[in-house]
């Protein structure tokens, strides 16, 4: 499937206008290859066709952001974040509250949200009655992964990718299509759809924010507004992890920087 020039600079305005992604230059290639399918399905010759049709049928909408924004994911990805958190915040957190809410947002297929439940469960063995109440709350773009993840399913294949053999023993079962996430580890992951170009109102507020490689994907002033309404869904003092390869610019009226070594986080500022 050949993309013209102008085919590709709609799509790509399309894009960023419904969910913020700002595709580079000369990435037709990847749109080619991520909607072909859908286009051969939908017997639309041309991206401008595909375009047009989408401003209409709401579905179809949800099917090419889908394509355009799964990516693969991997368990307790960098490490050092889970380690801050079962070494650093959640003892910090239990000497004031026997509660702590969580939000991991962009959690695609289930990986960090429920890396994060099994950090709190290693963190629970270890310190008995220290917390009483615990919440992740974990949205996506995507209904498709979003409901992949609800199942807690997964093969050997995604197992493989960072999934430690004691922890896979000890929060995972066997089942018919693979291994299937504890229940002690998924009844306190919550999956709700969430653009994060909207309103986060009716999230609540949290004492942690997870918001990992994603903000990669968003031009500059758009990272500023979601790092914005982010500093206004934690809660006073409260903690945001950003990916290895992001940093807080422009912000220093509202976040702190801590030093964790190895790792940095960000500390709201009241």
């Amino acid at each position: 499937m050949d993309i013209s020039k102008s085919d590709f600079t709609l799509f790509r305005e399309f894009l960023e206008r419904v969910c913020g992604i700002l595709l580079g230059d000369n990435k037709e290639y990847l749109v080619a290859s991520r909607l072909r399918g859908i286009m051969k399905d939908k017997n639309l010759p041309t991206i401008t066709e595909l375009v047009k049709k989408i401003e209409v049928d709401t579905k179809l909408c949800e099917e090419v952001v889908d394509a355009m924004t799964t990516n693969e994911t991997l368990w307790f990805r960098d490490a050092h974040p889970f380690k801050i958190l079962q070494n650093k915040l959640l003892p910090e957190i239990c000497a004031k509250q026997k509660s702590v809410d969580i939000w991991c947002a962009a959690s695609s297929t289930g990986q960090e949200p429920y890396s994060i439940s099994m950090i709190i469960e290693e963190f629970k063995r270890g310190n008995p009655g220290k917390l009483t109440s615990e919440k992740v709350m974990a949205t996506d773009i995507s209904s498709s992964v979003l409901d992949a993840a609800r199942k807690g399913e997964y093969d050997q294949l995604a197992l493989g990718r960072g999934m430690p053999e004691d922890l896979l023993s000890r929060y995972f079962g066997k089942s018919e299509n693979g291994w299937k996430v504890n229940s002690n580890v998924a009844t306190r992951v919550q999956f709700r759809m969430l653009n994060l170009l909207h309103s986060y109102s009716l999230l609540g507020r949290y004492d942690i924010v997870f918001c990992r490689n994603v903000l990669i994907y968003f031009s500059s002033d758009l990272k500023k507004d979601i790092l914005t309404r982010i500093h206004g869904a934690l809660k006073p003092g409260g903690y945001l992890f950003l990916g290895a390869s992001e940093a807080l610019s422009g912000l220093s009226d509202k976040f702190e920087m801590v030093q964790c070594s190895p790792g940095i986080i960000y500390r709201r500022k009241d």
